[in-house]
């Protein structure tokens, strides 16, 4: 049986503080609860493609810049 995937959202989170400075914030902006927000930085649920494109746009990242955000596998 194989690991599920374990995705490292360090780079992530510390991008979400440094434009919106608190997680509950940027939660806010993006119509989600802090602890929704949370369950995603977390692994708890995933993103969708949406969800990938819209948190670029207010965290002024470039689509090449969306492996490194949203798909760094944690060792």
């Amino acid at each position: 049986m194989q690991k599920p995937i374990v995705f490292d959202y360090s780079k992530l989170r510390g991008r979400i503080v440094e434009k919106y400075s608190t997680q509950g914030k940027f939660a806010e902006v993006v119509g989600l609860t802090d602890r929704s927000v949370s369950l995603k930085l977390n692994n708890g649920i995933g993103f969708s493609q949406d969800e990938i494109i819209n948190w670029c746009d207010l965290l002024n990242l470039d689509s090449g810049d969306i492996p490194t955000y949203f798909f760094t596998e944690k060792v």
